[in-house]
């Protein structure tokens, strides 16, 4: 430690990374795709229910490409837990800020359904 150095406290690591799919598939394509004109303003509504709950900082949404669950879009994954929840609406959006982030309680009917959602390969050797 350096004499005479102010004590800064550490920032706090986020609570919560909120990752949102925003792949849209080229026109055309038989792919689903988590963004189309029905569902492309959904980022900007989750960012605005965090500003509307001073979440910013503790909560990190971020737009990601594809989570490869794409059958099942639009997609969100909620770390920590791997929470993957699916078929994303304005609706379902209000009830995980407010159950799942603000209330601690995983919203399980919004969840992917766990034949696309198995456990994880252990990689570990």
């Amino acid at each position: 430690k350096r004499e005479n150095s102010m004590e800064m406290p550490a920032i706090p690591q986020p609570t919560f990374y909120m990752f949102k799919c925003e792949q849209s598939s080229p026109p055309g394509m038989p792919k689903p795709s988590c963004v189309n004109e029905q569902t492309r303003d959904l980022f900007n509504y989750l960012a605005q229910k965090m500003m509307e709950n001073n979440l910013m900082g503790p909560v990190q949404p971020i737009r990601t490409s594809c989570l490869g669950r794409c059958q099942m879009g639009p997609v969100m994954l909620i770390e920590p837990g791997h929470h993957m929840y699916c078929q994303l609406s304005k609706e379902k959006i209000d009830r995980i800020v407010q159950e799942h982030i603000l209330g601690g309680k995983v919203v399980e009917e919004f969840l992917i359904p766990e034949q696309f959602w198995g456990e994880p390969v252990n990689l570990a050797q």
